[in-house]
């Protein structure tokens, strides 16, 4: 299957494991979904992430993190630049989402990072996604 948007393709896997309450979701690998698995990890939205050796392709399985009462830790997602409108900060005018609640992931010349690190590093970029 050949995805256009395959940053929108993981939200929304993400966002469907959610309504349907799975403890984890399959998603093609690639080094910028590993690099926001990997940031969604750190900040606490999901529990793990590991690398599942299929027979054709590399998948990536991401498990998802709930509340005691079952309720999902990660809220919201949203993409914000997307292929046919790029969308681009200055370091200065990161976002920030829903007053420091959220965050937003940011495409940088140092990598995949927050927006809290481009504005600590004084760099900016692409804005991917928020996430709250």
């Amino acid at each position: 299957m050949v995805v256009n948007d395959p940053i929108a393709d993981l939200l929304n896997r993400i966002r469907n494991g959610i309504i349907a309450r799975h403890e984890s979701v399959v998603v093609p690998t690639s080094r910028i979904k590993l690099a926001i698995a990997k940031i969604l990890k750190e900040e606490g939205f999901v529990k793990d992430f590991e690398l599942v050796k299929d027979s054709q392709n590399r998948m990536m399985r991401i498990w998802l993190r709930y509340t005691g009462k079952k309720e999902p830790v990660l809220t919201g997602l949203r993409r914000v630049s997307k292929p046919g409108l790029r969308v681009y900060a200055k370091a200065d005018d990161m976002p920030r989402v829903l007053h420091g609640m959220g965050i937003a992931i940011v495409s940088t010349p140092q990598g995949i990072m927050t927006a809290r690190q481009a504005r600590r590093q004084k760099v900016g970029g692409e804005v991917l996604c928020h996430i709250w």
